[in-house]
Formats: C-alpha cells, structure tokens, sequence
C-alpha cells in the first residue's frame, strides 16, 4: 500500500474515533439534561457524609409528592447562627449530629460509646430533611409523657435513647458538653415552632397500609435492586477509610441499630425508605412504591442484629404501635403479624378498643 492509501485509512480511523467521541458527549450532556429535569439531585464531591459520591437514581415516570410542600418546615437560615448567644454550642451540636462516629464512635475521639453510625444517618441531612425524620417537632413537643417508657421524656433522655437503641451503644452525661451542644442545636433548629405544635414535614412519612404482610423474601429482591449498590450485598455498608464512621451505614449486623431502634419497627423504616430512597428519592420525587418499600423493610429487619432488653418499655402493653414486633400484647394478634402485618386488622382492634 502506497504512502497515500495509509495515510486515508489514518485519516478514516480519525474521524471514526471523533465520531465516536463526540457522540458519547451528547448522550452524557443529554443524561444530565434528564436527571436535571426529572428533579434528580446529582452527586457532589466533598468530605463529611452529607456530600459523597454515589451513582444517581435514573427514576421512572414522574412520582407524586407525599406531601403538598407549601407550609413545610425549613431550618433556620444557617448563616444566621452566628447571632446567637450560644452560637459555639449549636454548631458543635450540628457536627456531633452530622459526623457522631468521629466524636464518639468506636474510634472516637471524645469518648468510645456507639457502633460508628451517624446520627444523621437517621435524621438526614443532620435533622432538617423534611419527613427525614427531622428535629422540627424536637423543641415545641418536648418535654412530653412517652407511652413507650410511661414517663415523661425531655430531650436529653430522648438523645440517650437514640444512643442506646439506634447507636447500640451508652448515654451521655447529661451536663456533659456533647449532650449540651446537641440539646442547644435541636431547640434553635426548632426555635419558630410554636410550643405544643408539630409543624408539616415533621418526623417519618406514614405509608400506606398494605392489605398483606409486609415480604422479606420479595423484599430481598428490592433490596439486591436499589439498596445494594451502597449498602453492600452483605448490608454491611461503606466504611471509611479512616475508621471515622460509615459513608453509607450498615443495614443489619453487629454495627447497625439493635432490636429497639424506632426503625426496627417496620411503619418507621418503610417510611423513611419511601420519602428519602434510594439515592435521589425525596418526598417531592418518590423512586420506590408503597409495596417496595414495606417489604424492603421487612427483609432488612428480618436479618439479624444486636438485641436490647426491652422489658421496661410499654409499660401499658394496650399502648404497644401495632408494628411493635415483641409481645405481650392486650389484643390476639401474633408476634410474627406484629412485626410483618397485616396491619388493618390490628389497627382496627384497637380501634375498636378506644
């Protein structure tokens, strides 16, 4: 083949490989334009859990919103903090809730006393995501009389249960800096909540009751779908490589919440997965059906993790939720409809009771 005939067939693979190229960056800009359009919140590089990388959600048809966002509650301004009083407290209030693990994880630089979770890994986006089961209502319903302990709680009992329950691990002394900080960070977030109120967006989304029991087996199959990918196959998360914490929290095992974590009961993680996963999912743009997301449920808190002694709690047993998965119960129903439903006939029992 003479000089010009390899020079063309050069000059062809060029124009191939430019091609080739220019065509992978309409696709990449027009998958930007979707995710932008379909409302999906793209990853973000930074440190802390609050921006990390991850792969975004591609959702399907558009979702309805769980909630009507007008009249729901925001955060105070951030930037305004620094006008208060207590200005210090509030922010390392706001760090231990963001960044718990590096304080007062396993390798805690303070004290050694919880599993290595997060409290944001909870209360998203350190308690201000709306039906993140946010710190809204903290201030305004607190102190208040918990049927679960038959005592009234103020807030400091209520951040210790958190510890003891969703971190697996020991209370805080309650003159302690932490506890004060957090305390302090909690009633400013709820500052303009008038007392005795509970303002729109407050706490977890309460989903739609099946007609079935909530199934762990089909779970698995959502779980291996949409949850994989950042809580692992084996759900034992993302650590950091520092030993700092989790990037994305362990799901069950020996490091997640034990057996009396509010988000054991199935009502409470269903909700939360429902409004906020997987990555992208808000309560504007749900990505996961009610059917989803109750048996997601029911297949992770079907795995096993550490138990707690819950002989103290629900001292009036006619006051159990009807998704509290432990008896004795005041009505006929199992531990294993308990836990997994239905729940219509349940709730209608006591219903019928009151």
């Amino acid at each position: 083949m003479d000089q010009l005939g390899k020079t063309f067939i050069k000059l062809i693979g060029l124009m191939v490989g430019l091609l080739a190229l220019i065509t992978s960056l309409v696709g990449v800009i027009g998958l930007v334009i979707y995710l932008s359009y379909a409302g999906v919140k793209l990853p973000e590089f930074g440190t802390g859990d609050e921006q990390i990388l991850a792969t975004a959600v591609v959702p399907g048809p558009k979702s309805k919103a769980l909630m009507d966002p007008v009249g729901m509650w925001t955060a105070p301004d951030w930037s305004t903090v620094d006008a208060e009083a207590n200005a210090a407290d509030i922010k390392y209030g706001r760090e231990l809730i963001a960044n718990t693990a590096a304080y007062l994880g396993p390798n805690g630089s303070v004290r050694k006393i919880s599993n290595g979770l997060n409290c944001q890994n909870c209360h998203l986006n350190a308690g201000t995501a709306p039906l993140g089961n946010n710190y809204g209502a903290v201030a305004s319903t607190y102190p208040k009389i918990r049927a679960r302990s038959g005592q009234s709680e103020d807030i400091p009992k209520r951040i210790n249960d958190c510890f003891e329950r969703s971190l697996n691990g020991q209370g805080l002394e309650r003159d302690s800096k932490e506890m004060m900080a957090m305390v302090a960070y909690m009633e400013w977030l709820g500052k303009d909540v008038p007392k005795g109120e509970k303002p729109k967006g407050a706490g977890i989304y309460a989903v739609p009751l099946l007609d079935r029991a909530a199934d762990p087996v089909r779970g698995k199959t959502v779980y291996d779908s949409q949850c994989q990918s950042c809580h692992q196959a084996d759900g034992q998360g993302m650590a950091k490589s520092d030993g700092s914490g989790y990037i994305y929290p362990p799901l069950w095992g020996p490091n997640s919440y034990n057996s009396g974590a509010g988000l054991f009961r199935l009502s409470r993680f269903a909700g939360y997965v429902k409004a906020n996963m997987p990555l992208g999912a808000t309560y504007e743009n749900p990505l996961m059906s009610d059917e989803d997301a109750w048996d997601v449920a029911a297949y992770v808190n079907s795995l096993e993790r550490p138990s707690k002694d819950l002989s103290g709690d629900w001292p009036d047993i006619s006051k159990k939720p009807m998704d509290h998965p432990f008896g004795p119960y005041s009505d006929p129903f199992s531990e294993q409809q308990h836990k997994y439903g239905p729940f219509k006939p349940i709730q209608e029992a006591k219903a019928s009771t009151q």
